[in-house]
């Protein structure tokens, strides 16, 4: 049984998807109007972890996710500039440029970081049409009207469930707080669907539509993608904690007034990355990427193994000494690893321990200890090795193939072999100091070199693996 928490419902619930074993899950994808931080790839860590734990548990999965290329203004309030004009103007580059840039950055992350790719990817700007169809929908059915010279916007007021995912109190809000009355709105919830493009001036990015010239808002292209590639009912959507009270709120509005059922059973939500106790974001200058992490002489799979030592509704404090922590225990696991039999059989207690952990809420700090417990267990080696690549298979930690590449002869350049015989005519010579000089200098090269009964090992020290 795999148990997840639901914030529609704020319990933990008894996952029963709709059609078994498929599994239908939509995630909000990037803006890609700059970097993608450490603080969203835990984000889409934490719902690789979701898919996996799914697949491992038989489930057919289908997972969506978009990419907002357009759309997404700088205010909650359907007012400022979109976002991709304004990184656009920042690094001197079209939006198409932008777009493109940011996106190649964000999928190069997600490979470093071992997440499993989604089934399918869309662009906001390759599915206006059909975010078109469904404000038509919205419109027929009464649930829009028209701000002139600004655009076509949704009334919350004819939605009653509107506050069901956020629980805000409507007596409690004042415009002002998230979102703003501007002018011509009913109410300050009221949210945009169409926004007209500026008679002044014309945008990078701007189409044609039954309202005029103009572009998306950015709530309605999620649900006009989600709803054509898994129906208007589906199993689960994620996304931040930050997107509960506006954006997915927005979602199941116009969703639910379109269809008239509900738009989603599940939605999961993970909490921010905080640096010093602050949310790392753009606006506060506080984020590092993935390729920070690289340069600073960590592995990215080290950031992995770090976020897994969080429970994903908890907030999470990054430091570079606790990655650093991370990047220890990673590589003594490997080690531990590289010490054990080839694989045969498995453990049966632990890996029963392990899948308890995973299904419940997705607890992944509880089965890191599972891991641990096992690695210091008294089991035969090939027994471990055999249910720690099964229970890899959810951590993505990459371990079966760290370890065959391990096992491949050293091929060791001729500059480093030199190096490393000078060190063996200093040891002889009792000269440990300079010897042991020498072993940090073919260290920093990418090359370890252990001394084992008169016998001097060479090892290839993994990517990243910078740190002395």
């Amino acid at each position: 049984m795999f148990k997840l928490y639901n914030t529609l419902s704020r319990s933990i619930e008894e996952f029963k998807p709709i059609n078994p074993p498929h599994v239908g899950i939509y995630s909000c994808g990037p803006t890609v109007y700059d970097y993608q931080h450490i603080g969203h790839m835990r984000r889409y860590v934490g719902d690789d972890m979701l898919v996996r734990i799914l697949k491992s548990l038989a489930y057919d999965v289908v997972h969506v996710m978009n990419i907002t290329d357009v759309g997404h203004l700088v205010s909650d309030s359907d007012t400022g500039e979109d976002k991709m004009e304004k990184g656009a103007k920042k690094f001197g580059l079209t939006v198409w440029e932008i777009a493109q840039k940011f996106e190649k950055q964000f999928l190069s992350s997600c490979k470093k970081l071992h997440i499993t790719p989604p089934n399918i990817l869309i662009h906001a700007t390759d599915r206006i049409q059909d975010q078109i169809d469904l404000i038509q929908v919205l419109e027929e059915k009464g649930f829009t009207y028209c701000i002139e010279e600004d655009g076509i916007y949704f009334d919350t007021s004819k939605f009653p469930d509107y506050f069901k995912l956020s629980r805000q109190n409507p007596h409690e809000l004042k415009p002002g707080t998230s979102v703003e009355l501007v002018e011509g709105k009913k109410h300050f919830t009221d949210f945009a669907l169409w926004k007209f493009s500026p008679k002044d001036k014309t945008r990078q990015m701007e189409w044609d539509s039954p309202w005029g010239k103009g572009f998306p808002g950015w709530h309605i292209e999620c649900s006009a993608m989600a709803i054509k590639e898994l129906g208007p009912h589906f199993d689960i959507h994620t996304g931040g904690v930050d997107h509960i009270a506006i954006h997915h709120t927005n979602e199941i509005a116009q969703s639910e007034a379109a269809s008239g059922m509900k738009f989603v059973n599940y939605w999961v939500h993970h909490n921010f990355m905080l640096v010093e106790s602050q949310k790392m974001s753009k606006s506060l200058d506080n984020y590092f990427t993935v390729t920070d992490i690289i340069d600073e002489g960590f592995e990215p799979l080290a950031l992995r193994y770090l976020f897994l030592q969080t429970h994903y509704r908890q907030e999470m404090n990054f430091s570079w000494e606790a990655l650093e922590g991370a990047q220890t225990a990673l590589q003594k696991l490997r080690e531990h690893m590289m010490e054990w039999n080839d694989p045969i059989g498995g453990i049966i207690e632990f890996e029963d321990r392990f899948k308890e952990a995973i299904t419940d809420d997705m607890n992944m700090p509880q089965a890191l200890g599972v891991v641990w417990d096992m690695v210091r267990s008294k089991d035969l080696s090939e027994a471990k090795t055999a249910a720690l690549f099964a229970m890899d298979e959810i951590l993505g930690l990459g371990l079966a193939d760290y370890r065959e590449e391990a096992k491949k002869p050293v091929i060791v350049p001729e500059n480093i072999q030199n190096m490393i015989e000078e060190r063996i005519r200093l040891r002889k010579q009792k000269r440990y100091l300079l010897a042991d000089q020498m072993r940090i200098k073919i260290k920093k090269l990418g090359y370890d070199v252990l001394d084992k009964d008169d016998q001097t090992i060479v090892k290839k020290i993994p990517l990243y693996s910078k740190k002395i």
